[in-house]
């Protein structure tokens, strides 16, 4: 799991995030997801390289927005991989979150 950080001007700080996000990289993720907070005036957490995630890597995600909006800041998701995509679906977060997020057409067998 390796987590880089960007900042241009008052853009907000873009974090890009790739490999798991798992139960095993939550303490890691956590320090990394919050700590910018005080220093960025809105975060936009890249998700593309997400390979993994599980329940408590949703958590983090969920904690991230949650934090943000009590300091009157954003917290934006982008490029979400598919294994984001399928917990969110699964949890049906995506309401929560209120990002824009494109998720591929299930496959439904041809009725003959």
């Amino acid at each position: 799991m390796t987590v880089t950080m960007t900042q241009r001007g008052n853009a907000p700080c873009h974090w890009l995030i790739e490999g798991e996000m798992t139960i095993y990289t939550a303490l890691q993720l956590k320090e990394a997801l919050l700590a910018p907070l005080d220093q960025c005036a809105d975060l936009e957490i890249d998700l593309a390289g997400v390979t993994e995630i599980d329940s408590a890597g949703m958590q983090l995600l969920i904690l991230a927005k949650s934090e943000a909006r009590a300091r009157g800041k954003n917290v934006l998701l982008s490029g979400h991989s598919p294994a984001v995509l399928e917990v969110l679906d699964l949890c049906k977060l995506e309401g929560f979150f209120g990002d824009p997020v494109l998720v591929k057409s299930r496959e439904y067998p041809h009725e003959s």
